[in-house]
């Protein structure tokens, strides 16, 4: 796969994983603000967390994989 076809790719993938894990993290500190089980928001926010960090690490990627797309002579 070429840097651009990655880039395209990564890029939206990337971001629909921080929004979900964004919305995921955000859901379970709202439910342990409201004094749920702990069980219950911490596995929730555990897996947010897993979801942002992904979604991080892919858009990385995306940046990356367009920087060396531009720079190629």
């Amino acid at each position: 796969m070429d840097d651009l076809t990655a880039w395209k790719t990564l890029a939206p993938a990337g971001l629909l994983l921080v929004g979900a894990g964004l919305s995921t993290a955000l859901d379970a500190s709202n439910r342990r603000a409201a004094g749920s089980p702990v069980l219950r928001w911490s596995g929730q926010g555990t897996a947010g967390l897993v979801l942002l960090n992904a979604g991080l690490c892919l858009f990385g990627e995306a940046v990356k994989r367009r920087a060396r797309y531009d720079l190629a002579p």
